[in-house]
């Protein structure tokens, strides 16, 4: 509630904002309540500015600046893949899976969307080849490229909508036939396999879980961290996180970026992404090529936000040399 209404008034007010949110079906519900009104005062409206979904926005745009540079026109398939995650659970975190749960249980309509992959592309384009997203899915792939088994990542159905909605608002500078997902990493061989189809079978067995009353209010008094917990000082020191972007050409070429941060990814790291945010739209305004609306943190800030990334929120991205042939597991 108090989220809303800070949206609205920042809309009318003609003043930038930027938030963390996960919650595609919230966001969906700002950008169709205050959109065109934030075009009118200039308010940029930026949405999803922490783990969700910074590293997939900015490293699709960063590796497909990188395309453009070493062969001239963009990937038309990219694929993120998470190698590493260390770090502890927020309160925060919990507090949206729990609210999500409970808003599509009251609202069938909020569970479809997170199925809908392109919910958060504008008007009249919510179109394309990627197929529906699911965050109940047990879908276990392995990887050529990094030799291992995958699992799906659990916020990929947040991401994937972001870049998405970043193609689109850009005026598809990724091409209108371009394909997007994510996954996360396991390891190779039988062993990779069995971990990978456990993993994801523990993770929707946990949303169910989420999803019934009894289990729910388990979780919420023994398991899941409350307001305002989280992770201890020596997690959130040592925790980091690492990704692979590897883009696709129709002709076979790829591009690989590598993307990280250190930190705790749910509670440092993030922080550290919105304050940067934040920070390029205050200090930076007169320079952000685009006016007010809603926007996703690519096609908003750009080169602009991926610069303050780099200096200040200890964030790193790298073209990886096309000989590199590493596993990632």
């Amino acid at each position: 509630m108090y989220g809303s209404e800070l949206v609205g008034a920042f809309a009318r007010s003609g003043t930038h904002y930027c938030d963390l949110s996960g919650e595609p079906h919230w966001i969906r519900k700002m950008m169709d309540a205050h959109e065109a009104e934030a075009a009118e005062t200039g308010a940029r409206i930026v949405h999803a500015c922490g783990m969700d979904s910074i590293p997939s926005d900015v490293g699709v745009y960063y590796l497909q600046q990188r395309a453009e540079q070493l062969h001239g026109k963009p990937c038309s398939r990219v694929k993120m893949r998470v190698t590493e995650l260390r770090g502890g659970f927020s309160g925060g975190t919990a507090a949206s899976l729990l609210h999500g749960t409970e808003a599509g249980r009251e609202d069938p309509s909020i569970m479809r969307a997170m199925t809908e992959p392109y919910y958060l592309a504008p008007a009249g384009q919510r179109r394309g080849p990627d197929g529906p997203d699911s965050m109940r899915s047990m879908g276990v792939n392995y990887d050529e490229d990094l030799r291992a088994w995958t699992k799906p990542f659990f916020m990929g159905p947040m991401n994937t909508k972001i870049v998405r909605r970043t193609n689109a608002l850009l005026g598809y500078p990724y091409g209108e036939d371009f394909r997007y997902d994510e996954a996360s990493v396991v390891a190779d061989g039988l062993s990779g396999r069995i971990r990978a189809t456990a993993e994801a079978i523990g993770y929707v067995a946990f949303l169910a879980s989420v999803a019934i009353p009894p289990t729910r209010w388990l979780l919420k008094k023994y398991v899941l961290p409350g307001s305002g917990e989280g992770p201890d000082r020596e997690t959130r020191e040592s925790g980091r996180w690492k990704v692979v972007l590897i883009g696709t050409m129709e002709d076979g070429t790829t591009v690989r970026v590598l993307v990280g941060g250190e930190g705790d990814p749910a509670t440092d790291s993030t922080s550290r992404m919105l304050v940067e945010s934040a920070l390029c739209l205050a200090q930076d305004a007169e320079r952000i090529p685009v006016g007010g609306g809603s926007w996703t943190p690519a096609a908003a800030m750009g080169d602009l936000l991926l610069d303050r990334l780099t200096s200040y929120a200890g964030m790193s991205f790298e073209l990886e040399p096309p000989s590199a042939d590493a596993a990632y597991s």
